[in-house]
């Protein structure tokens, strides 16, 4: 029966991407025994409740051929993946789009494609399992006991991304992290060992895996052999299945023409051929579906029966774990967090906004107890440690500082998988001009509607002395086109517990709090509400003001000083501070009209940064000061004099509106 599923994952790809003239046959052909070894004999899930917490997670991290992962599902018997949604691969608004979408197809545990970040996101989704399993596990009472399972193919291993999770993976020994790697030596330009030579097995020994050698991709039975092996490791497993691209057909198999290109409708009859395939396209006989009904589906039926009656006496025995559990599962246990959990400084203070951010991250940690994060290798410069807790680590699971190492790009991808997972908030630390490294992977956060928090700190030309190559300038517009996030950058201490309360009531925006190194002035009419409505008055000569000058971060006090300046000349002047932009786009037009008047065309935008997008608020003809050019190395006041940004400076720019 094996080889019969084995070849109606086959078909499936092949008559799904021949109808809709694009897509990749050659990893559905290739490794459709070793994803049949997996889903038949030993992946635990419930179709009929794909979302429920102890299922075994399936990562496809070569997303290409997301007509793989289609196909199970199909087969599976997973509602959202008709016979008609494959007919559809590809079309709008179909189930089945070019690569796997998480909340959008239920069965997909991540949304996929973008080479090395599926692979990476699998380890936060290991990790999850391990801190959830050591914090509500009791004994006779596992909650928690699910593996994460990944395909990925050659190109995953390439990435450096890759590369990074992986050795943090096996430094953090997440033996429920078990990887099967498609290993058919070609890519998309020709055969790998143009580009990539080394032994894969050897340098993931290095990282700490346990690796195994399947020589025969199509065994089925060597398949599912190692991965029972690997279920007993100590460690994170590697499998190297050996395969061919595109095996089956009889004049591409082996090459890249089968990779990325439909096979065509002429070699698929001579395959079906091959195989003694006589049923019509998207037919599927019915012993097929029997199949994975008498394996995968009654299997997952009987350990989610098992476990719903296992969690209805933990919740008899453990009332308040249980209560916890819940709450952080739904998020609902932002409702234990509110202003009054925050600790405020009295106005005038002086605070660098990442010691705010640090004040404000360990007052959330006080309230909800599966908040944790890093940084990478910067936790006491972007002040992202949790206070009276250690590293966690495989001997110390339930600590909440995590030791990314220098690793920005894989440890967004690891926040994301943590995320994805659910149960835990997360969040993750680095310089600013280094949101560069991370940024697909911060996309992907909001992609997949991923509230993961991003402590950016050292925001601007202040860094000083570290010079241009650590100071920001095209980062904060760069960030904000990302659709579906929030950027803060706070004015001071106030603003900056607002941002991180409004992160974590977010449930489907990722939010990137982007702080300062030089400490900042408590402002008198800064409001940890008002941050709530994106940009608000925080200074305003009289009701009858004629011009506007709109701020955001340390510019804003250095707008109401140079505002106070203008004032004693008898200007009349109304100062916005603007912490987020997407929020304030988000409010009505009424309020946005009322706090911006049209009728008001003398209006100023202060940014030590580009200066793209102030034109927006400010018309053509108003004046935007910011830096469109690269920083220098100096002593920080001394930039900051150079560039514009003193009181004397601002007011003469002002004047000449």
């Amino acid at each position: 029966m094996s080889q019969q599923s084995v070849n109606a994952i086959k078909v499936l790809g092949i008559d799904a991407i021949n109808k809709a003239k694009s897509g990749h046959p050659g990893i559905v052909m290739g490794a459709a025994p070793l994803s049949y070894a997996l889903f038949n004999n030993h992946i635990k899930v419930n179709p009929k409740n794909p979302s429920w917490i102890n299922r075994d997670r399936f990562i496809l991290s070569a997303g290409h051929g997301s007509m793989l992962q289609y196909a199970l599902l199909h087969l599976a018997g997973y509602e959202d993946v008709s016979i008609e949604e494959i007919k559809n691969f590809r079309k709008w608004n179909s189930k089945t789009p070019g690569h796997p979408e998480f909340g959008h197809t239920r069965g997909v545990d991540a949304t996929t494609g973008p080479l090395g970040q599926g692979i990476s996101t699998a380890v936060g989704m290991a990790l999850a399992e391990r801190f959830l399993a050591a914090k509500y596990n009791k004994e006779g009472y596992e909650l928690f006991n699910h593996y994460t399972y990944v395909i990925c193919g050659d190109g995953d291993i390439m990435e450096g991304v890759a590369s990074e999770t992986a050795s943090f993976a096996g430094l953090q020994k997440l033996e429920k992290l078990i990887v099967l790697y498609d290993s058919n030596d070609i890519c998309l330009d020709g055969e790998t060992k143009d580009a990539f030579s080394e032994n894969v097995c050897k340098r993931y020994e290095s990282y700490g895996w346990n690796t195994l050698l399947v020589e025969d991709g199509s065994d089925v039975a060597a398949v599912t052999s190692a991965i029972s092996q690997a279920k007993i490791s100590n460690k994170p497993t590697l499998i190297e299945v050996k395969t061919i691209i595109g095996a089956g057909s009889p004049n591409k198999q082996g090459t890249n023409s089968v990779h990325g290109s439909p096979i065509g409708e002429e070699e698929a009859n001579l395959f079906k051929k091959e195989i003694g395939w006589q049923h019509a396209p998207f037919e599927i006989p019915s012993s097929v579906y029997e199949d994975f009904q008498n394996s995968l589906i009654n299997r997952g039926l009987v350990a989610y029966s098992s476990w719903v009656k296992l969690y209805e006496e933990y919740k008899i025995k453990y009332p308040e774990l249980a209560q916890e559990l819940e709450a952080a599962l739904s998020r609902n246990d932002i409702e234990e967090l509110s202003k009054a959990s925050f600790n405020f400084k009295e106005v005038g203070e002086q605070q660098a906004t990442r010691n705010s951010s640090q004040d404000a991250l360990n007052s959330i940690a006080n309230v909800l107890p599966t908040f944790f994060g890093g940084s990478a290798d910067l936790s006491h410069s972007n002040m992202t440690f949790i206070k009276g807790e250690g590293l966690q680590d495989d001997e110390n699971r339930l600590f909440r500082n995590i030791q990314f190492g220098v690793r920005e790009f894989g440890m967004a991808t690891i926040l994301n998988g943590l995320a994805l997972h659910r149960g835990v908030r997360v969040f993750g630390g680095t310089f600013f001009v280094f949101s560069d490294y991370l940024k697909a992977a911060l996309r992907l956060s909001a992609l997949q509607n991923l509230p993961v928090t991003y402590v950016f700190t050292h925001d601007s030309i202040a860094v000083g002395e570290d010079g241009p190559t650590h100071e920001p300038i095209e980062h904060l517009a760069s960030l904000r086109t990302i659709p579906n996030s929030y950027v803060f950058r706070p004015a001071d201490a106030t603003e900056t517990q607002a941002a991180w309360y409004l992160a974590q009531k977010s449930n489907t925006k990722p939010s990137s709090l982007v702080l300062t190194r030089q400490n900042l002035p408590v402002l008198e009419n800064s409001s940890f509400e008002n941050v709530a409505k994106g940009a608000y008055v925080v200074h305003e000569t009289s009701t009858d003001f004629d011009t506007i000058i709109i701020a955001t971060g340390s510019e804003v006090n250095l707008a109401i000083e140079s505002a106070k300046e203008l004032e004693k000349e008898g200007w009349k002047l109304r100062v916005v501070s603007m912490p987020s932009v997407e929020l304030f786009e988000e409010q009505s037009q009424e309020y946005k009209n009322e706090l911006l008047p049209k009728s008001i065309s003398r209006r100023v935008a202060i940014e030590m940064g580009n200066t793209a997008l102030w034109y927006k608020y400010v018309g053509l003809d108003g004046l935007v000061i910011g830096i469109d050019t690269f920083g220098a190395s100096a002593p920080a006041s001394k930039v900051i004099e150079e560039y514009g940004f003193t009181v004397e400076k601002v007011v003469a720019r002002i004047k000449e509106l």
